[in-house]
């Protein structure tokens, strides 16, 4: 009796361990484009304006347990940018802005990840966009994760995430501008960045 407690014990300890292994290894995830927004803000005079991108893609490595093991790799296409307006975009597209047909790539790897209080992280990497790559920082949340069904159907695993930096864009070689009679400028020099994403696990 006791060798048979002692085999059951023995069988949910190696259980249990693999069920943590499992746990604390790193997840991949791939977006789910159809609910994720890849978005910017800027101050025009005195409001702030939005415009988002709607073609990009991103691989996503999440260790809970880890941050160290967290990385990004991410893109979005200069081309597919959107601000409600078809001139202001075509405007955004060309050489004061993006130069869109010069450099249609925007890119983001991380280097760096760093815990910064429960379910947020410091995530740091190397920006590029205009041709010019410089080190960002995202202040970064997860916001959950785990299996997902409707129905009975069942939509795999899915994660939550959001993201946000301020970059200044003359850094990158983005500075056209126009004066005010006030004495201001049209547009600031910073660019928030607004990422709210959905992913979904590796299968």
């Amino acid at each position: 009796m006791k060798h048979a407690f002692r085999f059951a014990l023995a069988v949910l300890t190696i259980a249990a361990l693999q069920a943590t292994v499992a746990f604390a290894d790193p997840v991949t995830y791939s977006i789910d484009k159809s609910h994720t927004e890849v978005g910017f803000e800027i101050r025009h005079i005195f409001s702030k304006v939005q415009g988002r991108f709607n073609s990009f893609t991103a691989k996503i490595v999440f260790d809970e347990k880890t941050p160290a093991n967290i990385s990004v790799e991410a893109s979005a296409d200069a081309n597919s940018i959107w601000t409600d307006n078809e001139r202001r975009d075509g405007h955004l597209k060309s050489a004061d802005f993006f130069d869109a047909e010069k450099f249609p790539v925007i890119t983001f790897k991380s280097t760096k990840v760093v815990a910064a209080g429960k379910n947020k992280y410091k995530i740091t990497g190397d920006f590029t966009m205009h041709g010019v790559t410089k080190p960002v920082t995202f202040d970064a949340e997860f916001l959950g994760a785990g299996a997902v069904g409707v129905g009975g159907q069942s939509w795999g695993t899915k994660a939550g995430f959001t993201a946000t930096a301020v970059i200044n864009r003359k850094d990158f070689g983005v500075s056209w501008n126009k004066a005010l009679d006030n004495g201001g400028a049209m547009l600031s020099d910073e660019v928030t960045i607004n990422l709210n994403i959905e992913a979904d696990a590796a299968k």
